[in-house]
């Protein structure tokens, strides 16, 4: 338990900031699913809409240190890679 009142107002922080990263992060895997699920049904033109959608969304996270810059351009990478090598 917090023992002084920096301490106190740091726990209140806390728990404002885990909502909205888990609100962020849960934003940033809806966006990346949607693009998964457009690549696997073989829809081009629905993956690349969704891919424009979620790539400053992933960008985004990254810069409110919700994932790390590297994980997020992995994962960016790593999608287009899978979106070009679509048929």
């Amino acid at each position: 338990m917090a023992n002084t009142k920096s301490a106190e107002k740091a726990a209140r922080q806390m728990v404002r900031r885990t909502q909205i990263n888990k609100s962020r992060t849960s934003r940033m895997r809806a966006f990346v699913r949607k693009v998964e699920e457009a690549i696997d049904s073989g829809n081009k033109d629905a993956a690349k809409a969704a891919m424009a959608a979620a790539e400053p969304i992933l960008m985004r996270s990254a810069q409110k240190r919700v994932m790390h810059k590297r994980a997020a351009s992995r994962k960016i990478s790593r999608l287009t890679a899978r979106l070009k090598a679509m048929p």
